[in-house]
């Protein structure tokens, strides 16, 4: 095996930008002018008959502009001094746009975030060469237009080209996954003496650790998950499903899958199913197109179908999943179909117009982004709707203005979203109502960047609309971290909190010296947060309170594991009392090292 391309740190730290001396503030802007018109939800206009081909998601030809969907460049300059994210148009979907056949079809490759694993710590903004880093040498900029104020940021660093993964398969395809329940034994031990041995007074005990014990493909494996079921805690990677006890780390269960898992929503449903994308071969030929149900409180697998190519333009290398209530969505770049997570029956696929959805975040909502075909490829135009998960029909529609493009939705419920303009590398925040218009925009009055940590999502012909970390939010307020200040004598940053009705930041968290923290969700009225572990601290889980003030630690773990605690990339969940450490993606130098690499860790009192 060959390790990874290394990503080591910069000087100060991983994606902390390194803003040349002396660069000065953007000036503040003047107060908004008056807010566009709201648009009504009006489903989409059917497409003319007899419409010539190629259709939706046409390849590009080399040096050709790609459709809709890739990062673009405004064709136009935005009014005002600085541009906005969202339409200015009289109607809901702008100047009718030009007929069939001129441009290629909807959402042409989405280069997502390429580059090797993602370190660990603070992310950023959308536009570095590996997930969730801010700009080098950014520059933030508060744009005003035509309904307040939100924030953008500009410049950078170019983007690396992707890294291909190559997939080696012994399973027969078409194989009928079965469950190994195993002898609870596992692969997950109780924490022997060793590692509580070096435990000071008021620090929580390591509880368990997993080993690998899987011989992964020559560049390793991305993890998918995990998903805490009941008493179980659930992780997919390479070609298995796994289930281990949330008490001791043992094995509950295991489902082998014929090949490579491809994809997987954020969230189960209420009972604790979910449905995976498995690739369709052990081929380089294959696509992500089997589905796979499976009741992740027994590991038991149920409906399995094949996704049906919507024409021959539906590309299916990659495709997101999106669970809400009892429906699972595949969206892709131009395409979209909905099952039935209980059964698999279809409940809706590809619909009429000149829209077509790519992407969904579940949940609570299910939120749609889509593509609509325009005159100008060069200037996209994107929507946000909210659909009924049973029927597919839109409840309303939200367009950003033209040039924009629906990047990651950060929360359905309430509704935020990032929104790029990936040519000039500019990045907004919205919030939206329960109606679908405009709430706010987020607003940055100092000179902190804002971070987000997206993963591992990179994506030829797809998009993962949702699974951000580093974010939280409540009815009112939303909160996230900041990318890393090094200024001092070790890496820290700050959570904000911002006012949802306003955009506007209400306070400001600091992480303890030396440290970074991430949100993590809410924990009652609180904001529950991830104190990373640094090379001498230990990680901890801390709130911080909903008027602000400095975390308060629930769980600190033990300093002397912190080497183990420190992943290249990792998740942290905390239920029950316990918080849960799992590495989200195993790599090594050699097969007794991959076998041998500690991939998750839990920490208890």
């Amino acid at each position: 095996m060959t390790q990874p391309p290394s990503q080591q740190p910069p000087q100060g730290g991983f994606g902390a930008p390194q803003e040349p001396q002396g660069t000065p503030r953007p000036p503040q802007p003047q107060a908004p002018p008056a807010a566009p018109p709201q648009m009504p939800p009006t489903p989409p206009q059917a497409p003319p008959q007899g419409a010539p081909q190629p259709g939706y998601g046409y390849p590009q030809t080399p040096g050709a502009q790609p459709g809709y969907g890739y990062p673009q460049a405004p064709g136009q300059p935005a009014p005002g001094p600085y541009g906005a994210p969202y339409g200015q148009q009289p109607g809901p979907y702008g100047a009718p746009s030009g007929p069939y056949g001129q441009q290629p079809g909807y959402g042409y490759p989405q280069q997502q975030y390429p580059g090797a694993p993602t370190p660990g710590g603070s992310g950023g903004g959308p536009f570095k060469g590996k997930p969730a880093v801010v700009i080098g040498a950014a520059l933030a900029v508060l744009l005003v237009v035509g309904g307040g104020i939100f924030l953008a940021t500009s410049g950078g660093d170019e983007e690396k080209k992707p890294v291909a993964r190559p997939s080696s398969g012994v399973a027969d395809p078409s194989a009928s996954p079965g469950v190994d329940q195993g002898d609870g034994e596992g692969n997950g031990r109780e924490a022997n003496d060793d590692l509580n041995a070096g435990r000071k007074e008021g620090e929580a005990k390591v509880l368990w650790t997993t080993k690998n014990g899987i011989d992964l493909p020559r560049n390793g494996a991305d993890v998918y998950g995990p998903w805490i079921v009941g008493d179980t805690l659930v992780k997919g990677m390479y070609r298995s499903l796994t289930g281990y006890s949330v008490a001791d780390g043992k094995q509950k269960w295991d489902l082998p899958l014929p090949a490579d898992m491809c994809a997987a929503p954020g969230t189960a449903t209420a009972d604790g199913k979910i449905v995976i994308g498995v690739m369709n071969g052990t081929t380089d030929k294959a696509d992500c197109a089997d589905l796979q149900m499976v009741d992740l409180n027994t590991g038991k697998a149920g409906w399995k179908k094949s996704v049906k190519k919507n024409g021959a333009w539906d590309m299916l290398s990659d495709i997101g999943l999106a669970i809400s209530g009892d429906t699972v969505t595949v969206g892709r770049t131009g395409n979209s179909n909905a099952y039935r997570v209980s059964d698999g029956t279809e409940l809706f696929g590809k619909p009429s117009g000149d829209c077509q959805p790519f992407a969904f975040a579940g949940g609570t909502k299910l939120i749609a982004a889509s593509g609509c075909r325009t005159d100008d490829a060069d200037n996209p135009q994107h929507q946000i709707q909210e659909v009924d998960p049973a029927t597919g029909k839109a409840k309303w529609t939200y367009q950003p203005k033209r040039g924009w493009q629906v990047d990651k939705v950060y929360s359905v419920s309430p509704l935020v979203v990032s929104l790029t303009q990936r040519e000039e590398k500019k990045w907004g925040i919205l919030a939206l109502k329960e109606n679908g218009t405009l709430r706010s925009q987020l607003v940055s009055d100092s000179e902190d960047e804002l971070a987000v940590d997206c993963g591992h999502d990179f994506a030829i012909f797809g998009q993962q609309l949702e699974g951000c970390s580093g974010l939280a939010a409540d009815a009112n307020t939303f909160y996230m971290m900041t990318e890393d200040d090094t200024s001092g004598t070790g890496r820290t940053n700050k959570v904000i909190a911002f006012d949802l009705n306003t955009g506007k930041a209400k306070w400001k968290s600091a992480a303890p010296a030396g440290r970074t923290m991430k949100p993590l969700r809410m924990e009652g009225g609180d904001v529950l947060v991830y104190l990373e572990p640094s090379y001498d601290k230990g990680g901890a889980i801390a709130t911080i309170a909903p008027a602000g003030g400095a975390p308060k630690v629930l769980l600190q773990h033990p300093d002397s594991t912190t080497r183990i605690e420190n992943f290249y990339s990792s998740k942290a969940l905390y239920a029950g009392g316990r918080s849960f450490v799992v590495s989200d993606r195993v790599s090594a130098g050699s097969d007794e090292e991959e076998k041998e690499q500690t991939t998750m860790m839990a920490f208890g009192k």
